[in-house]
């Protein structure tokens, strides 16, 4: 009967490698999607490597930084963001391989992606007895946090392709449709006392086809409502605004002070 018993604590103590969840977080958090997006679509299709492989080289690109990131001993800004990164260009390419090279489309591969989300958060909450987002006490909900993020990740890209293509609202409607979801949120947050954990997965979830959309609007071609800035260039400008944001506000982390 004590396997059945929610894990709360190890023999030896566990130092928590998460970062708050602030207002600049969330910052860097779409510009991390949004480069997910610019940067899968580059290795994917503008270098034409394909779907299935991309996704083999960011999956490989996610292993080996959530390994460092698992062995770390405290919390590394880069190290962690560069977790968030793979886990993006790796949902993009996985979700477009499902979609497209499979041939699930966008609403099919986004229902797939919605059970095995529930069920992973399911199996997290039985399994630890929490889904703590801010403070993480055992390695087992490390890696559950971690797993949930590249399928949290993998399902907004779904989202924000459907939105994008099959919803008829183009990529610039879909992103503000999704600005206004974001925004209700942000107001649930602050006007209610709903769970902040729902709240918090809700609102990762859609950072990520709101990072989507955005990146479609920065590089497709103005004939489809984009400003055709090309996959390249946005990625390596998305790339320096997160690394000099990831300079700022871990140098300065008291001047955001909006919390969720």
């Amino acid at each position: 009967m004590d396997a059945l018993k929610p894990e709360t604590a190890e023999a030896t103590p566990f130092v928590n490698k998460l970062p708050a969840i602030t207002a600049a977080f969330w910052l860097m958090k779409i510009t991390a999607t949004t480069l997910g997006e610019t940067g899968g679509d580059w290795l994917s299709m503008t270098m034409n490597i394909g779907y299935l492989q991309s996704t083999l080289i960011f999956f490989a690109l996610f292993v080996l930084a959530l390994g460092a990131q698992l062995a770390s001993q405290k919390h590394h800004p880069f190290l962690y963001w560069t977790v968030i990164i793979a886990t993006s260009t790796a949902g993009t390419t996985m979700s477009d391989y499902m979609d497209r090279t499979l041939g699930l489309g966008y609403a099919k591969g986004a229902a797939i992606l919605v059970t095995i989300l529930a069920s992973m958060l399911a199996l997290w909450r039985f399994s630890v007895g929490n889904l703590r987002v801010t403070h993480i006490q055992t390695r087992k909900a490390e890696i559950f946090y971690w797993v949930t993020i590249l399928f949290s990740n993998t399902l907004g890209t779904a989202l924000g392709d459907f939105l994008s293509d099959d919803s008829g609202l183009g990529f610039l409607g879909s992103w503000l449709c999704i600005t206004a979801v974001l925004a209700v949120i942000v107001a649930l947050t602050f006007l209610t006392r709903l769970n902040r954990v729902v709240l918090f997965w809700v609102a990762f979830i859609l950072t990520r086809p709101f990072g989507a959309t955005f990146g479609d609007v920065l590089t497709k071609a103005t004939d489809k409502g984009g400003l055709n800035f090309g996959r390249g260039y946005s990625s390596l400008i998305l790339l320096a605004i997160l690394v000099v944001s990831i300079l700022i506000f871990y140098r300065e982390p008291k001047k955001v002070t909006l919390r969720i």
